[in-house]
């Protein structure tokens, strides 16, 4: 079975996605790179093109693309409580056609009442993943696992989004956090990053240190890998296919 590649609008950088139209204008280009899918980002989304979505879903579906769909919010927020704009999220993402919508982990607190959470899951058909982001406090793989394990414990039908490189923005190592949560993986965002000037910047596969390689290698295999690392060159589709044909090995 051929292993699915995402790429995530975001890698082009946010000024090329808005020089080039928005990222409905990518999509001949992720298409044209043999990529499967396309992470949409709500964030880079005009109120016009947020508005737009039916239009944008067709324009997915003629390019023979599935979508992922991001949004910049936390599933919980402070005391542990589910975001009470999920259920907007999730309908935004079913107009889209999303198989998929991906949140931030947010302010989860071991013990909290996931009852919210699963009857907001039992009514949609889009998958919900969540992901380690790069906040000290909520991206760590202490709130990681303790989600990871009451939702597995409760039968809750999502999955984690492991990004491979946020985990060095919180000071965390990689490499323990793939052997921890690798069963509870249903999505990988593939990044590699470098410090410099003593922060942290993401850089493409070809420019790291090659961690990535070994770490993909203890992440489930047939899982879709979202490329989100930058992706930059006078041949957008050439670099792109370059990537997608690099994860699809």
């Amino acid at each position: 079975m051929k292993r699915e590649v995402v790429i995530v609008t975001a890698a082009y950088g946010n000024s090329v996605v808005k020089a080039l139209g928005g990222q409905a204008a990518l999509l001949s280009i992720i298409a044209d790179a043999q990529a499967d899918g396309v992470e949409i980002r709500r964030e880079l989304f005009s109120e016009q093109e947020l508005d737009a979505l039916p239009e944008l879903a067709e324009n997915i579906k003629r390019h023979g693309l599935f979508s992922v769909y991001s949004v910049p919010f936390p599933l919980f927020i402070s005391g542990g409580k589910l975001n009470p704009d999920a259920k907007k999220y999730f309908s935004e993402a079913h107009v889209l056609g999303a198989r998929t919508i991906k949140f931030s982990l947010g302010e989860f607190e071991p013990g909290a009442d996931l009852t919210p959470l699963r009857v907001l899951l039992d009514s949609q058909t889009v998958k919900l993943v969540v992901e380690n982001d790069q906040s000290s406090d909520c991206g760590i793989l202490s709130r990681i696992n303790a989600f990871a394990f009451a939702a597995e414990s409760l039968h809750l039908p999502l999955s984690l989004t492991f990004d491979t490189a946020n985990w060095l923005w919180v000071g965390q190592d990689p490499s323990a956090a793939a052997e921890r949560l690798a069963r509870h993986v249903g999505y990988v965002h593939v990044k590699a990053a470098e410090q410099r000037d003593g922060k942290w910047h993401a850089v493409a596969l070809d420019n790291s240190d090659g961690s990535w390689e070994p770490l993909l290698k203890m992440l489930p295999q047939d899982v879709p890998r979202g490329i989100e690392f930058p992706l930059e060159g006078d041949d957008l589709t050439a670099v792109t296919r370059y990537y997608v044909e690099l994860l699809r090995q």
